[in-house]
């Protein structure tokens, strides 16, 4: 460009200082404009595509419910008088909500809770081996696992936990006993615990152990009559359930005993299979109902469902995922159930986590039977009521107690019936030991190569308890009306 042409240039715009003002305030406007637009853009594509962070700020903070909560955490971090994490104030104010809502099985969960709730159905882990829930603001056992050391302690369904090492855990949630229950192999922890039909607490001291989720166990029975137990629905379980099947055809089943006493429930998914192997296919499994009122019936979906003659067995320890699968096989399949009256558990949980591994369990849902009927907090009724002995109640004893002549104590009481049982004549079961009860375990002792010292302590104690069980076992009578019936409908099928 020449001299004289730039000068114009310069002439021309010194001419119009207006113009490149005008300029100057367009392009800010356009500025504005544009970024005004791009907000309003920005919320609308985080509105209809779910940026979940962004909208919840929106909504969260200007929803007028939630002002007291804040005000409530910005004082608290602001005056409290000692240093508190923030992290602490939210754990607390979530877990307040969900105990607000006085459900037993909704629980917020904390990360250490969450990995202790995944290893209950996933794998192995340190503790007693029982099964538990919180009810009416106690701890009870649902069912203590089948060779654990809670099952060997003699702990029971329906057992309410009142202390764990002398601490009172009444109010506490699930998870947070279990986290004091729980403890490394071969340490010992003492339960403290109330049994209905026994006005004093019994004290129960446990060495932990390692608790293995196997879940299914089998064995043939007179007549050939199989039996297959399980003991919780963990992820695997209907595959132990296909192998143990297999296992017993092979070896000439002509009926079978399905026994799910003592069983506290597991995975859903678990159930359905387990009950469409025995469930006609088409059939109702159960029914779930939502907060709608809608409902969705599950259906069996197996092709060849099982066909031998069968027979249930359930009893008080018999809760959730298990009272499914005896209702669909009582009310679908028309097999008879035997024992007593299951736990009554008939709400469904939704696990949620969170992305720092904590999370919500939250109940959903209600499943009805495939007739329509809601089982909670009644229990589902056997075809055929058999009661387990009165025996079979009786309280665990301390083997480091030492019960000798002249003691006079509810345990001798105990020891006197479990000797009488067993068919040893500790004379007048009142409580007090006598020469009578100590000649009656001098019998005893003698009779299983142990010091006849007519003291009950020790290896006496385990093994007086160790009989009992055995007892227990070999004249079951809830097994023994299970036989009966399956070898009824073999007999018809001849």
């Amino acid at each position: 460009m020449s001299q004289e042409e730039h000068q114009e240039v310069e002439k021309e715009l010194d001419s119009q200082p207006n113009k490149y003002m005008q300029i100057k305030k367009f392009h800010f406007v356009m500025i504005m404009f544009l970024l005004v637009f791009l907000t309003a853009g920005i919320t609308t594509f985080a509105l209809s595509f779910g940026d979940e962070k962004v909208v919840e700020k929106i909504q969260v903070r200007d929803r007028v419910e939630f002002a007291k909560l804040y005000e409530t955490f910005e004082r608290i971090k602001s005056n409290y008088i000692d240093q508190i994490d923030e992290e602490t104030l939210i754990e607390g104010a979530v877990n307040g909500m969900v105990e607000a809502i006085e459900d037993p099985y909704s629980d917020y969960m904390t990360v250490e809770e969450s990995k202790l709730f995944q290893e209950n159905i996933t794998s192995s882990f340190e503790g007693i081996g029982a099964h538990i829930e919180e009810k009416d603001g106690y701890i009870v056992i649902v069912a203590p696992i089948k060779g654990s050391p809670a099952e060997k302690a003699g702990l029971k369904a329906n057992d309410m936990i009142i202390e764990v090492d002398g601490k009172s855990i009444q109010g506490m949630s699930a998870q947070e006993a279990v986290t004091l229950i729980r403890g490394e192999k071969g340490t010992v922890v003492e339960l403290t615990i109330m049994r209905p039909g026994i006005d004093d607490p019994i004290k129960v001291k446990i060495t932990r152990d390692v608790i293995p989720i196997e879940t299914v166990y089998s064995e043939m029975l007179d007549d050939h009559i199989g039996k297959i137990q399980i003991t919780s629905f963990s992820e695997h379980t209907f595959d132990e359930l296909e192998e143990h099947l297999t296992h017993l055809e092979k070896h000439g089943m002509k009926g079978l005993i399905l026994d799910l006493r003592q069983n506290p429930g597991g995975l859903l998914d678990q159930a359905i299979k387990i009950a469409s192997e025995f469930v006609p296919k088409g059939e109702v499994l159960y029914q779930m109902e939502y907060k709608d009122g809608s409902r969705d019936k599950q259906l069996s979906n197996k092709e060849n469902p099982f066909e031998y003659p069968l027979a249930v067995v359930v009893d008080g320890g018999s809760a959730s995922a298990s009272e499914i699968v005896a209702a669909a096989l009582k009310e679908s399949a028309g097999v008879p159930v035997v024992g007593e009256k299951t736990y009554g558990k008939g709400t469904a949980q939704t696990n949620v986590p969170f992305t720092d591994g904590s999370s919500l369990k939250l109940t959903t849902a209600k499943w009805l039977t495939p007739k329509g009927n809601w089982i909670h907090e009644k229990g589902l009724e056997p075809n055929y009521l058999v009661p387990m002995p009165d025996y079979a109640n009786l309280p665990y004893i301390d083997p480091e107690l030492q019960l000798k002549e002249n003691t006079v104590s509810e345990h001798v009481t105990t020891i006197e019936t479990m000797l009488d049982v067993l068919g040893y004549d500790p004379g007048t079961i009142d409580g007090l030991y006598d020469k009578d009860t100590k000649q009656a375990v001098i019998e005893f002792q003698k009779a299983f190569d142990l010091d006849e010292t007519g003291v009950v302590t020790g290896e006496t104690t385990v093994k007086i308890m160790e009989q009992l069980r055995n007892k227990l076992i070999e004249e079951d009578p809830q097994i023994q009306k299970a036989m009966e019936l399956v070898n009824e409908q073999i007999e018809k099928t001849k």
